[in-house]
Order: structure tokens, then sequence, then C-alpha cells
């Protein structure tokens, strides 16, 4: 087994790239992040003191059309070389551009100017190189080489390049194809010890990929850049809600609540920067996702954060490029009105507050916002949109698959009574949007005369009462078997605004563990955490502990009900520990194997004798109060 030698005590990390793959602000973020333990090689025009008489002189017309070749190779040389030369001023060191985009950027010059082939013009640079080549390659065996590119298609990487320019000269464009040709050369040729494709992705996902690659080069480099956290902003003006919002968020699905003033002046702080709102909006954007960054590293467990609020329109636009889909901006629109009404100091202390948010442009937020909640009405309005918010972000969506109802091998009187059911619901012009079955008929476990036929149903209000007819004219098909139909609307099912059972129902449908007879086209539902299904099924278990010495204290008690609900609790107790067992007799086997010497026959005489049933009650509530009790059970 070979052992990974250590980090070492100094390294160079030199990132190369086409123009506007992000180098630069990749640099500059870790670089920052890291603080003392970093510092960067700055321009290349700060090695060689011809660069400021060419930079006076026009650079652009220097390069391409009046220096010589070789002076522009000796140019660029030499500044590559003092700058490897220069000890740094840190443990690490990161380079905008290494040894080989000294090659590559040649190899474009004279493709361009002297109008040569991909393969010749790399000839044609390597010989300009020669008389520093011994040099050069000291100074990139000294690198770790990281190169940045848009994609793998030159076109299409020269495209994207020139998209970031406001003015694009003919031979800036030609130049820009060269390069692209050149270093997906480089490449392919085994040049740079990392390739990270930048794409369309946002700028902290290459953070955290570029963290991945390189953090064990160096103790001091962080490994993961806001990894799997999602960000809620908020936004709006004086009394809109935002702090309301903020909590709710917080004290209802575990958002960790920050402020943005509180975020820029930490990183401005740790910067020495004496106003950080004096600085531009990619600058403060950066500065805050540098304190995001930093706050979430040091809480590794926090994968929710709401920021508030959000005043500028500028930062908001760069928070939305640098973190992409982790976050979502959140603008909460409210008539001026109901904000006055709010504030306790009334209408002029609102407009004057409003008029500093105004002027950076808070209220054209709203236009960028990827959701923008009214919140003129009641509370529990605004946090029923907050919900919907929240686990729109947390829980996945999906489309539940459909079985035929003779897969569920129930008796041939309940298939026909579902298929009339879905025939009569399901039309030209559906009624409902999803009919599942539950319970046991839905495991291939339905028993006679013991098993109720539950059934779950997602469909609007005004769907109702044409539901109720088809029922009724249809009663007569169930055989005396009890329905226990349950209707949920979308909404609720989007807002989590369910009984732990439903949500219970819900998780089942989104991974495939319970199958629907019925979907509408196109509906999706979502998908309950795991967590947050074993989560809420605590409510559920509390209940049935009760009911279960509710039973247990009438002079004769409901031998059915105690028997359910007793296997309700047996299932509660396992999903905690990650098993799942929807049939009551398979639940209550599995709690109690190992518990009780004879547990097969107990639950067979459960069903029918009442001193067996309380014995069984009695077990399985026993396992649930141990968990109450101080001390060891």
């Amino acid at each position: 087994m070979t052992v990974p030698a250590p980090p070492a005590q100094f390294v160079s990390i030199a990132l190369s790239g086409p123009d506007n793959t992000g180098k630069t602000t990749q640099i500059r973020l870790l670089a920052r992040r890291m603080g003392a333990a970093a510092c960067t090689g700055g321009p290349l025009d700060g090695y060689d003191a011809r660069w400021e008489p060419i930079k006076a002189n026009g650079m652009g017309r220097w390069w391409f059309e009046t220096g010589l070749v070789e002076e522009v190779v000796d140019v660029l040389a030499c500044s590559y070389l003092e700058r490897a030369h220069r000890r740094p001023s840190a443990p690490v060191r990161f380079l905008d551009r290494g040894v080989p985009m000294l090659e590559a950027s040649v190899a474009a010059t004279v493709a361009f100017r002297e109008q040569l082939a991909p393969q010749a013009a790399a000839d044609r640079a390597r010989a300009l190189l020669a008389p520093y080549v011994r040099d050069l390659q000291a100074a990139e065996a000294a690198e770790h080489a990281v190169v940045l590119v848009h994609c793998t298609d030159p076109a299409e990487g020269t495209r994207r390049s020139l998209s970031h320019e406001a003015r694009v000269t003919n031979a800036y464009a030609a130049y820009q194809r060269h390069l692209h040709d050149q270093v997906n050369r480089l490449v392919a040729s085994g040049r740079f010890a990392y390739v990270i494709t930048v794409g369309d992705r946002p700028t902290i996902a290459v953070q955290d990929e570029l963290r991945q690659r390189v953090h064990a080069l160096h103790l001091a480099i962080p490994t993961r850049a806001l990894a799997g956290v999602r960000v809620v902003a908020l936004g709006g003006l004086s009394e809109s809600g935002k702090s309301t919002a903020g909590e709710y968020l917080r004290t209802r699905h575990g958002h960790a609540r920050l402020k943005i003033g509180h975020l820029l002046a930490d990183t401005a702080d740790r910067c020495q920067i004496t106003d950080p709102y004096a600085l531009g909006d990619a600058t403060q954007a950066e500065l805050i996702v540098d304190a995001l960054d930093r706050y979430c590293a040091a809480h590794h467990f926090l994968d929710q954060v709401s920021i508030e609020s959000l005043h500028s329109l500028g930062s908001t636009a760069e928070l939305t490029r640098m973190l992409g889909p982790q976050l979502t901006i959140t603008y909460l629109q409210t008539p001026f009105a109901v904000r006055a009404a709010r504030s306790p100091l009334g209408a002029r202390d609102v407009t004057e507050r409003d008029r500093t948010k105004i002027s950076r442009g808070a209220e054209k937020i709203a236009g960028i916002a990827h959701e923008v909640i009214d919140n003129s009405g009641s509370r529990l309005q605004l946090e029923r949109r907050l919900d919907r918010l929240a686990l729109g972000i947390r829980w996945p969506s999906h489309r539940p698959s459909t079985v035929p109802v003779n897969t569920l091998g129930l008796p041939v009187h309940l298939e026909a009574y579902l298929s009339a059911v879905l025939e009569q619901m399901t039309g030209a012009q559906p009624l409902i949007d999803l009919l599942a079955v539950t319970g046991s008929g839905a495991q291939g476990k339905y028993q006679h005369c013991w098993s109720d036929l539950d059934v779950f149903v997602v469909a609007a209000s005004d769907a109702l009462p044409g539901m109720r007819e088809i029922l009724a004219g249809l009663e007569g098909e169930l055989g005396g078997v009890k329905l226990g139909l349950t209707v949920l609307t979308r909404e609720e099912c989007a807002t989590g605004v369910v009984s732990s059972r439903l949500l219970h129902v819900l998780a089942l449908l989104g991974t495939g563990a319970l199958t629907a007879l019925w979907c509408a086209p196109g509906l999706t539902l979502p998908t309950p955490a795991a967590a947050d299904d074993v989560e809420a099924s605590v409510r559920d278990g509390i209940q049935a502990a009760i009911e279960i010495r509710r039973q247990l204290l009438r002079p004769t008690f409901d031998l059915r009900t105690l028997y359910k609900v007793t296997a309700l609790l047996a299932k509660i107790q396992l999903r905690f520990a990650g098993t799942e067992c929807p049939a009551d007799d398979d639940a209550l086997t599995t709690l109690l194997t190992g518990i009780h010497p004879e547990i097969n026959g107990l639950l067979s005489a459960a069903r029918t004798d009442h001193d067996q049933a309380e014995a069984l009650a009695r077990l399985v509530l026993e396992l649930w109060l141990s968990t109450v009790r101080e001390g060891t059970p």
C-alpha cells in the first residue's frame, strides 16, 4: 500500500484557461476565503517594466500588429519567469495563468499574425520559446496546473468567451478562436493536472469543484464551498414582512437566519474594508458569499439558510449569478397602506426607510425574484406560501406511477367497485387528479371482515359534490366493507398542510413504495424527505399510545380497534429504526421478535381473544413508554 505524501509547506496553484472562464474570480474567492494562508501572483504586467509604455501606447495594437513577435514573446516569457522566481508571501500562492498558458498564448498570437494552422502555430511557439525552455520547464514543474474551460467545443467556447465582452475587435475574436484551439490541444496532451469544465454552472459550483480538486495540496485549502446549502434571500420594502418570514423559516423549517448587513460587515472587517456598501455590486455579492461560506463551514450540519434583507438590485443579480440554483430570491410584495399600518411610527417612518431602499433598486428586485409573495393578507396565508416555498426546495416533485386495479389482489367485488369509481370519476373531464388504495389493500394483505378499503384521492374542492353523487350511487357495491376515503387538494400536498399519516402516504407515493390506480396527465406531487416523514410520525405514535390506554380502560374494548392501533404503534417505532412494515402482522412480528418467545401464536390469538390482544398491546405500549423513562430501558 502506497502512503500518500503529506501536503507541501508551500504550493503554487496556477489557474489557466481561455478568457472569461472565471479564473480571476475563482482565485479571488478562494484567496479571500483562506485569508493570510493565501496570496496571489497578481497580474503579469507587474513583473516587467516594459509593460507600462506598452499599455500607454495600446496593448492590443502592440500585441497583434506593431510589436515584433520575438518582442511579444520575450516580454511574456520574462514576466512569467520573474513571477515564478518571486518567493510567495503565504503558504499557498494562486497564479492567474500558468506556464502552459504562455505556450497557448504565443501559439494563438502567431496563428493570427502569421496565418498558421493550429499544429504549425504550436510548433512555431515552441521554437520562439526555446531560449527560455529550461527555466520555463522548472517554473511549470513548481506549479500545480488547473485549467478552466467553457466546454470541449472550441467554437462554442469562443462564443462564450466573446459574449462576456462589451466590445470585440476582429483581431481579438480571431485570437480567441486560436486560443481555444491551443488550450484544447494542451488539455488533450495532459499538460494540466486538473481540468474543470465551467459550462453554464454558477460561480460557487465551479469554486466547490476547484476546492475538491486541490484541497489535498495544502491543509489550509478548504474542502468545499457551500456544498448542498440552499439559500432563501428575502427582499421587500419596509414592514413588508421580511423578518416575520425569516423567523418562520427558522422555527418551522429549520433555516439558519442571517442578516445580510452582518454578513457584509463580517467579511469587510476580515478584509479591512471600511465601507462595503461603497463597493461594486459584484464585490458586495462576493463578500456576502464569503461570509455565508465561512458560517456554513463552521456549522457543517446546515443545509438551509435564509438571508435578509435584499436592498440592492445590482448585488442581488450578482448573487444570482454566483449561487445559481442554490439561491431562491423571495420578494414580499405588500401595499403601502398595509405596511404603514404595521409600523409603530406610522406612514412617515415607512416612507423615510423606503427612500434608501428604493435608491438602491430594492423595489425592482421583484422583477428578478424566483418567488413574489403577496403579503397583504393574514399571517396564516403568508405561512402557507412560505411552506410551499420551503418544501418546494426540500421535497423533490415526482409523477406517481400507476398500476391496474387487478394487480392489488382485492376481492372481486372490491375490484369491480374501484373500477366503477375510476370509470365515473376519470372520464373526458376528470373530477379527480389521483386515486390510490392505501393500507392493507395496497399491499396484497387485504383480509375479509377485518380490513377496510382505504382510498387516497387528490382533487379540487369543487369536485366534492360530483364525487359524493358517484359514491352514493356505488355504495351498494361495497358489500358492507367500510370505505375510508381521504381527499386532499394539490395545494395542501404542496404546502405540507396534511396529517402525519397522509404525509407518509405522500412519501410512499414519491418513493414508489405505493402506486396509484390513476393519475391525471402532468400531475406531480412532492416527495417528503424521509427525515420529515419519521419526525411527523411521532404525533401518530403519541396518539396511538393514548388510544391503546383508552381501549384498555373500557369494560369491554373493541378487539379490532385495539389490534390495529397496536400495530400502528409498532410500525411507527420500526420507522425510527429505518424499517418500513406496511402490514400489521409483519410490523408486530418484526418489532417483538426476540422479546416475546411465542410471538406468532400471540398474534394469531390476538385477533380473536381479548386477553391475548391486551397482552400484545401492553408489550408494544411498554416498548414505546420505555423511550420516555430516565435511564436505560
